[in-house]
């Protein structure tokens, strides 16, 4: 059974990589493997390739977004995930919880970091760029708001984020959702099955 390495690039601005953060536990358990979460900023990887949201992108395109809206809640159907709600206030800037969740994971409260912000993003549709909030929402969590929002400002915490977002660019990724199966990427929460499917071909090879 070869070795496998999977990545998830995210970032918390994309409702996309809130669904996938959803999906994973199951792929998880059933191929009894563990997604590296690893956290880029959305904006720098948008100015690094000229690309743009799909909401912006697809403003001018009649019937492209309502199919987008249709999809979204047979994804939701299909995978119970009833909790989700539109964020009011996309798009957010997620450059502070970005760099917190940098932060919580030199700290060892990453997976309770990322928990508690995608919910508040896509579930509770709070205005994650606001510090107060951020802060808040994080001491309701049970960790530290005030440290972590603080920790945001340390050169390391700023350089891994942009380390980790420059890689992201340099290995092909364009956007978020991002995976890697070792070198192979997949883009989107619709290929969540063909990550699922290249995990099992990898660790069968």
């Amino acid at each position: 059974m070869s070795a496998v390495s999977i990545q998830f690039l995210f970032d918390f601005g994309s409702p996309n990589s809130y669904f996938s953060h959803k999906v994973i536990p199951g792929i998880e358990a059933r191929a009894g493997v563990k997604f590296e979460y690893v956290p880029v900023l959305l904006g720098g990887l948008f100015r690094l390739t000229g690309n743009r949201s799909p909401a912006e992108a697809f403003a001018g395109i009649k019937n492209k977004q309502e199919f987008g809206r249709l999809e979204i809640a047979r994804f939701v159907r299909k995978h119970g995930l009833s909790a989700y709600r539109f964020n009011p206030h996309f798009p957010v800037n997620t450059l502070q919880i970005m760099r917190g969740a940098v932060a919580a994971s030199l700290d060892g409260t990453f997976e309770r970091y990322v928990d508690a912000v995608f919910s508040a993003m896509w579930e509770q549709e709070k205005k994650m760029d606001d510090a107060a909030v951020i802060e808040a929402t994080l001491n309701e969590a049970g960790l530290d708001g005030a440290r972590l929002l603080q920790a945001i400002n340390e050169p390391k915490v700023k350089e891994i984020l942009l380390a980790n977002t420059q890689s992201a660019f340099e290995r092909g990724a364009f956007g978020s959702p991002t995976f890697f199966v070792n070198d192979e990427m997949f883009f989107g929460k619709d290929q969540l099955r063909d990550v699922e499917e290249e995990i099992e071909r990898v660790r069968a090879a």
